[in-house]
């Protein structure tokens, strides 16, 4: 395992591009023949008034029939898929899905897309608790410090369980926050803790000499330019990075030792920087359990107090576009429901004219 995946301040894991699905044309437009053969004159409009009869009964069939697929497919639809939620009459586990950088984009990879399904889950009175499905190597310090802080705060003020299934990574940042849960799961190969912290200053200068590259850099104070890469580091600038570095990191290991009710010596001493497998970790005590997503989603019930439940995804804000071209391409979807679908995107704000 590469000590990449324990850059927790600035690591970038980049996840492949989701191809969007491309929507066959809507079922029920009205196809010409290959062959007609010529009408009679005299029974011509009987054919013709016979024909339009059997679009028209195709048709209502066809709605009849997809309203069911309709009304779930229209769940994942709206704000950040919060709607899912309007279709509960029981209780329910909300999952939320973190796969991907932890950084600043408005997924639930970020402190604003977490916090507002968070805040979904929180107002719904049908969601008992939440599973929180990590798949992520890690991302920026500060990103990972305030969705570990909404973590704890929505166990504190709901009382409402929080449970993390392990995918196949969850680390550096991505495990910050997972620290912060009632309960974690992992798989036995999953590549799990990595806390540590790392800043990359690179320089260049040595490459833009042989290039025949010469920079100027006019600044208001001699360090300015020091994270520019056009010069090394004086010993003093390392100096400085390095104090900011070991800050940062001690706030990672009080925020782990605080969620995991260990000390901080236990947690600095498993601060290596390096991932442990998933067997290594539930005897270290930065995991609880192997076990798999099903798994957590029955703990969180269990803690929640609840035998008979639903489970719910709670997707990433923007999601609308997706859900509507899975409409667009499912069987039996109509005009109608099509149509509908798109106005609820423009009440949303997810398409504008």
């Amino acid at each position: 395992m590469s000590q990449d995946n324990g850059n927790w301040q600035q690591q970038v894991w980049q996840q492949p591009a989701s191809q969007p699905a491309c929507p066959p044309p809507v079922p029920g437009a009205f196809q010409q023949p290959a062959y007609a053969p010529p009408p009679r004159k005299s029974r011509g409009w009987i054919v013709a008034l016979v024909a339009v009869l059997c679009v028209f009964a195709l048709s209502a069939i066809g709605m009849v029939s997809c309203t069911s697929m309709f009304a779930s497919s229209m769940g994942s639809l709206g704000s950040g898929g919060a709607s899912d939620l309007d279709y509960l009459t029981g209780d329910a586990v909300a999952v939320i899905d973190i796969e991907g950088t932890i950084q600043y984009d408005g997924t639930t990879c970020s402190p604003e897309g977490l916090k507002a399904q968070l805040d979904v889950a929180a107002d719904n009175d049908h969601v008992k608790a939440v599973v929180l499905r990590v798949d992520s190597g890690g991302g920026t310090a500060t990103a990972g410090e305030e969705m570990a802080a909404y973590v704890r705060q929505f166990r504190e003020d709901t009382g409402k369980p929080v449970v993390v299934s392990s995918a196949s990574m969850n680390a550096s940042a991505a495990y910050e926050i997972s620290s912060q849960a009632d309960y974690i799961f992992t798989a036995k190969t999953t590549a799990i803790g990595a806390i540590g912290t790392a800043m990359q200053i690179t320089d260049l200068s040595g490459l833009m000499e042989k290039l025949g590259i010469s920079v100027d850099n006019v600044t208001s104070s001699d360090s300015k330019d020091s994270s520019y890469g056009t010069r090394p580091l004086t010993e003093e600038e390392r100096a400085y990075y390095q104090d900011q570095v070991d800050q940062i990191n001690e706030t990672f290991i009080q925020t782990v030792a605080e969620g995991r009710g260990m000390t901080e010596d236990e947690v600095r001493t498993l601060a290596t920087g390096l991932t442990f497998t998933g067997m290594e970790a539930v005897e270290n005590g930065l995991a609880d359990e192997i076990g798999t997503k099903e798994d957590a989603v029955a703990k969180a019930a269990e803690l929640a107090g609840v035998e008979r439940y639903a489970t719910t995804d709670l997707g990433p804000a923007g999601d609308g576009l997706s859900s509507l071209l899975d409409l667009m391409s499912a069987r039996g979807a109509s005009a109608d429901d099509i149509a509908l679908a798109l106005k609820e995107l423009e009440d949303d704000g997810s398409i504008a004219h």
